[in-house]
């Protein structure tokens, strides 16, 4: 049973050769959000506009800024994917878990993520007949006990 294990025991698992990777984008990632961070890009931007007048407005000036910022966009797309993967992954489990735990639950629905679009419908339009028929029966309980 895993209830009884650290968090850390089952999700810092070392295997794969992808987990470097992930281990470095999350910790890019916090960073990047940091107000360092924000403080460092600001920086940088505020020293590069003042050198401006030093360089005449060069083209040359103008390259360094174009290019740092498209490397560092550029690679922080990658950076943020792996991070938005993990997290919805992370979720998805979550969800999994609680559904699976819950003995009304569609057991079915635990594992939705890997359904084709039709799939998708037909379970979403289900749910939504189930919707109804739950606010009608609880329409009329509360008009019976207003009566």
């Amino acid at each position: 049973m895993l209830a009884g294990l650290p968090v850390t025991s089952i999700t810092n698992s070392s295997s794969g050769s992808g987990y470097w990777f992930s281990r470095f984008a999350a910790a890019t990632a916090n960073w990047t959000g940091s107000t360092l961070a924000f403080v460092t890009a600001v920086t940088v931007v505020a020293v590069w506009a003042l050198t401006g007048p030093f360089f005449s407005y060069s083209d040359s000036w103008q390259l360094v800024i174009n290019t740092g910022t498209t490397i560092v966009t550029f690679l922080m797309v990658f950076l943020i994917q792996n991070t938005q993967n993990r997290d919805t992954k992370a979720l998805q489990i979550k969800l999994s878990e609680l559904i699976l735990a819950l003995e009304t639950a569609n057991n079915r629905i635990a594992a939705i993520e890997d359904a084709s679009p039709e799939e998708l419908d037909a379970i979403q339009e289900d749910i939504q007949r189930r919707v109804t028929t739950v606010s009608t029966r609880a329409s009329s309980s509360r008009s019976e006990r207003a009566r």
